[in-house]
């Protein structure tokens, strides 16, 4: 396994560390500094594979398709645990959500006619906004004395709530000719 691989299936193992520290955040405060830094950890190596797999052309099939999967296997975990204590409406989520699996099924039919649907820069802006909202939220929760922590996560929240929508509608209109096959 290249080293790419190996840091995405990193972004994987970290997360269930990520999330035993954010649930014992409300107890232990400092735990909800573990699950800020584990978080921006594995964040920081969604962007760090790529570059050297780019770099060093060691794209894998196996990279092709686990990083953008390890990459909602963390943010997704994160929505879900922020559903739990009422940071993120559950309303948003599963609009997050249902963006999610419309494209991946799309991508799914699409692959099964020979058809490859790549990552559009709006679906990589909304990644990049989510990765950005959480750590705030975390922070929010850390520092709670700072009211204005959790209003700029919150803003994070609706701006990728904004690009979830707009880059599920630019899929699908994009890439109709897959619903009609």
């Amino acid at each position: 396994m290249n080293l790419p691989n190996k840091l995405t299936v990193a972004r994987v193992i970290a997360v269930p560390f990520f999330v035993i520290a954010y649930l014992l955040g409300p107890k232990f405060l400092w735990c909800f500094w573990a699950a800020l830094v584990l978080f921006i950890a594995a964040s920081f190596t969604d962007m760090l594979d790529g570059k050297i797999a780019r770099k060093r052309n060691l794209v894998t099939n196996f990279g092709k398709i686990m990083d953008p999967l390890a990459d909602k296997i963390l943010v997704y975990s994160a929505f879900c645990l922020m559903v739990g204590d009422g940071t993120v409406p559950g309303w948003m989520f599963i609009v997050i959500l249902a963006r999610e699996f419309a494209v991946s099924g799309m991508r799914t039919v699409a692959a099964s006619e020979g058809i490859v649907i790549a990552a559009g820069m709006s679906g990589k802006i909304k990644t990049v906004l989510q990765m950005i909202a959480v750590p705030v939220l975390i922070l929010a929760h850390a520092l709670p004395q700072f009211g204005i922590i959790m209003i700029i996560g919150q803003v994070f929240l609706w701006a990728s709530l904004i690009m979830t929508i707009y880059s599920g509608i630019e899929y699908i209109s994009k890439n109709r000719k897959v619903f009609s096959q």
